[in-house]
C-alpha cells in the first residue's frame, strides 16, 4: 500500500514513520496545511492507495486569538484532502479529537453523540470533520484524547520537566479522559486504513482512547510512580487553573464500535507509559 501522510515531526506521525517507513512523510515544508490548495494538489501528484492526515493545528489556548487560521488548518484543508480523495477513490483517514464534545455528564462519548465544542479548537475541528464527511469519499475520522510519547509537548515530558525541580504539584482533578500513547494510535491508523483501503463501506466516525480512564491527577500519579520522583500531587478543581480556552471535564471515549469494525481494542495506558519512560531514560529500574 503506497501511504501518503500529511505530518512528519508530531507525536503520531513520528510513531507512524517508525512502523510505515516505506510511506511518504509530508512535513510543513512539503505540504503547509495553511495551503489547502496545496494539500489536495500533494495527494494529486502522489497518487497514493491511502492517506492519513496526522497534523493539526494543536495549540488549543492559542487558538482562541487565532480562529481563523486554526479553521483554515483544522477544516480547510482536511476538507481539500478529502475531496482530492474522493476524487481518486482512496481512503483518508483523519484524526480528531475528545475536543468535539462539550464534556458534560460522566459517561463515556459514543461517536454519534451529538457534539458541542467549548472553544475554538474544538469548532475547528468539528468543521474538519464535517468538510471531510461532505466530500464523500472513504474515510474514517478517528477521534482520540490525552495523546502521549516521548516526543513533542505533552503531558508526560511536561510532569517529568517539573518534577526535576519541583517537590509539590497542584494537578487538576475533575477533568476525567483516557490518556492515549501515540505509539498504539499510530498502529491503530495503519490497521484502519490497510481495512478501509479493502472495505469502504467501514466509512465513518471512530474512537479510540487508553484506558482505564484517570484523571490528569492519576496521570501525574503514575508518572512519577513509574519514575520515582519524590513528588507531592495536590488535586485542584479546573476552577483552579484558569486557561484561555474551556477544557471538557468528560473525555471518556466509548471505543466499541472500533473493536467491532477493526478488531481494535483500547490499548492499556500505563504499558505506553512505561514505554515512554524507558525510551526517555526516566524509568525507574
Amino acid at each position: 500500500m503506497t501511504l501518503l501522510v500529511f505530518g512528519k515531526s508530531g507525536q503520531i506521525a513520528t510513531e507512524l514513520a517508525r512502523r510505515a517507513p516505506g510511506a511518504v512523510f509530508l512535513g510543513r515544508k512539503d505540504a503547509d496545511l495553511c495551503d489547502p490548495e496545496g494539500c489536495a494538489a500533494a495527494i494529486h501528484a502522489h497518487a497514493p492507495n491511502a492517506v492519513i492526515n496526522a497534523a493539526a493545528y494543536t495549540a488549543v489556548d492559542h487558538a482562541e486569538d487565532d480562529e481563523a487560521v486554526a479553521m483554515r488548518v483544522n477544516a480547510d484543508a482536511p476538507g481539500a484532502m478529502a475531496e482530492a480523495c474522493a476524487a481518486q477513490g482512496v481512503p483518508l483517514l483523519h484524526i480528531s479529537t475528545d475536543y468535539v464534545f462539550d464534556g458534560s455528564g460522566d459517561t463515556a462519548w459514543h461517536p454519534g453523540d451529538g457534539p458541542g465544542p467549548l472553544g475554538v479548537y474544538g469548532r475547528t475541528k468539528l468543521a474538519g470533520e464535517r468538510a471531510i464527511v461532505q466530500a464523500g469519499g472513504p474515510h474514517a475520522i478517528l477521534r482520540t484524547s490525552w495523546v502521549f510519547s516521548a516526543q513533542g509537548g505533552n503531558f508526560v515530558r511536561t510532569m517529568l520537566r517539573l518534577g526535576r525541580t519541583r517537590e509539590a504539584l497542584s494537578i487538576v482533578e475533575d477533568q476525567v479522559g483516557g490518556p492515549t500513547p501515540a505509539a498504539d494510535i499510530a498502529a491503530a491508523c495503519l490497521s484502519i486504513s490497510g481495512a478501509l483501503r479493502e472495505n469502504p463501506g467501514q466509512t465513518g466516525i471512530y474512537h479510540f482512547a487508553g484506558w482505564p480512564d484517570t484523571s490528569w491527577k492519576g496521570f501525574a500519579e503514575a508518572i512519577f510512580g513509574m519514575t520515582g520522583h519524590a513528588v507531592s500531587i495536590t488535586g485542584i478543581p479546573t476552577s483552579d487553573y484558569p486557561t484561555p480556552a474551556k477544557r471538557p471535564l468528560n473525555s471518556r471515549l466509548d471505543c466499541r464500535t472500533t473493536e467491532h469494525a477493526f478488531g481494535i481494542t483500547r490499548p492499556r495506558w500505563q504499558t505506553g507509559l512505561r514505554d515512554v519512560l524507558k525510551e526517555l531514560g526516566d524509568l525507574r529500574q
